[in-house]
């Protein structure tokens, strides 16, 4: 069945495009997922050509369509390599990491195909890693008790160059592999290298070892920063901090305490995650549920609503001593003044906070600009580099390949 005989025809609206107007999460996805053809991560055409023989609201048939398009990436990917032909392997790893990582979105977190799907994932980011140049690397961060957190380090230089470096991290259902084809092309061209991580509740770390997430952001964090203080390739006094979505609850919580941060970015945020949460306790069929209690360690939608009370920011992030960015599209599906509220309780409380909105009449209005990610990351990396003290012109004449 395609979406025609459904009834259900897509349409541009104020949140960017909308395949389903019927299901507006599924939508979203999708949304998120052409949204990586920007960034290389997946190509236009293959993403309608999926959804046109989905049926919406049909998870299993999102699962199988991602998948197909994940498995012919892999194979374009793998025979290009044997040939000698690198960029397109590259590329094809890319969009299959993406494509692997679209299918696996809804499966349950007990169903079997997730943890295979997972190391799909991972399997096609690897080999994407090993392709640039400099090459990334696939790290892991002790995290006591013999944990260990699961990390890509990309650096911007060849060896020897000490470079300002980001750590990054998703919210409830991003991990580093997405982040793979959002942030590099934007941090590396303006002199930052990267970690992406997976923090407790998120990627690898949730998915192999079961850790949960905490409201303690900063002891994660912290292992981080110890890990990059290790590396003779890192100026350790220029280390930023970027949180997408609850991410951006867990950069802000962490920067009110990890003194080593220089600067922090909330890519939308919630200030009272609790109340947002409590909110939906009357659609407990909401398929978010699911996800929620495995990414929280709960049995039920109120146990989650209750240890969300302690990733509140109201009495936290006053303790932050650097510049901080808000960020949040005017159509986000978690409002507005959840971005706005943060702001307001920062400015006032002496935080050098800036708020950047972005609106309908520029996109980038949906939730983390997934209706156009490039301008949210011009925009964020633009700020980061500015606030680690970057001259970009400076990184172009050291890089021809960037000119």
């Amino acid at each position: 069945m395609n979406r025609q005989d459904d009834g259900m025809t897509g349409a541009y609206r104020a949140e960017g495009w909308v395949q389903w107007p019927g299901e507006p999460e599924l939508s979203f996805q999708f949304a998120r997922t052409l949204g990586g053809a920007q960034e290389g991560a997946s190509l236009i055409g293959e993403c309608f050509r999926a959804a046109s023989r989905m049926t919406p609201g049909d998870t299993e048939s999102w699962y199988r369509e991602w998948q197909v398009l994940a498995q012919a990436s892999e194979r374009r990917a793998l025979d290009a390599f044997e040939r000698g032909f690198l960029r397109t392997a590259s590329s094809n790893w890319l969009r299959a990491a993406n494509y692997y990582r679209s299918s696996e979105f809804y499966l349950a977190h007990d169903d079997a195909r997730r943890r295979d799907t997972f190391d799909s994932v991972e399997r096609c980011s690897h080999r994407y890693l090993d392709g640039l140049t400099p090459a990334g690397e696939v790290v892991r961060i002790p995290y006591g008790d013999g944990a260990h957190l699961d990390a890509y380090f990309i650096p911007c230089a060849g060896a020897g160059v000490r470079s300002p470096a980001v750590i990054a991290f998703g919210g409830l259902d991003e991990y580093k592999d997405e982040l793979l084809h959002e942030m590099p092309k934007h941090a590396l061209t303006r002199g930052m290298s990267l970690l992406l991580v997976d923090l407790p509740g998120q990627g690898g770390t949730l998915r192999r070892q079961g850790i949960v997430n905490r409201p303690d952001t900063e002891v994660p964090v912290g292992a981080c920063v110890d890990y990059l203080l290790t590396r003779g390739d890192v100026d350790a006094g220029r280390i930023a901090l970027y949180g997408a979505s609850v991410g951006g609850v867990y950069a802000a919580r962490a920067a009110a305490f990890e003194r080593r941060i220089v600067a922090v970015v909330s890519d939308s945020v919630m200030f009272d995650m609790a109340s947002l949460f409590a909110g939906w306790l009357d659609t407990p069929e909401r398929l978010i549920w699911r996800h929620l209690k495995w990414v929280f360690g709960c049995t039920t939608p109120q146990g989650v609503v209750d240890k969300a009370r302690d990733f509140r920011l109201a009495g936290v992030i006053d303790r932050i001593a650097v510049p901080y960015l808000v960020l949040q599209g005017t159509e986000d599906w978690l409002g507005l003044k959840t971005a706005t509220d943060t702001w307001e309780y920062a400015k006032a409380h002496g935080v050098d906070a800036t708020l950047r909105l972005f609106d309908p009449d520029e996109t980038g209005a949906a939730h983390c600009q997934v209706d156009n990610p490039t301008l949210g990351q011009e925009f964020i990396c633009d700020w980061l580099a500015a606030r680690l003290g970057i001259d970009q012109r400076d990184v172009r004449r050291r890089t021809p390949a960037l000119a």
